[in-house]
């Protein structure tokens, strides 16, 4: 196909702040994992497919299958926030990670 660029799992964009390995990014609607560290505007390439073990609010319980959001503060959470993907393994309240399956857009 003439019009194919790339697989699209791995996304190279300017970093839009300081950005460590492991870090989650939200540019407009694209999320994904920053695959290394990057100054701001530096190249920075973002995985967005894949289970990540991600940050989440210590008093949300997680249930397999439920929507997972990134808040304002870059927790993972199961009530507000952009949406980023589903859970795929059980995390209890209390608890401080999620194992996230990244759906590689915001809808």
């Amino acid at each position: 196909m003439k019009n194919y660029v790339q697989k699209g799992e791995n996304i190279t964009v300017p970093a839009p702040v300081a950005t460590l390995s492991g870090d989650p990014v939200l540019i407009g609607s694209l999320f994904g994992i920053a695959a290394g560290d990057a100054l701001e505007g530096e190249p920075l390439d973002l995985v967005t497919t894949g289970v990540f073990i991600l940050p989440k609010v210590s008093t949300d319980a997680v249930e397999i299958g439920d929507e997972l959001f990134l808040n304002d503060a870059g927790l993972v959470t199961t009530t507000a926030g952009t949406r980023i993907g589903v859970a795929v393994k059980p995390a209890a309240n209390p608890s401080g990670e999620a194992e996230v399956r990244l759906n590689g857009f915001v809808a």
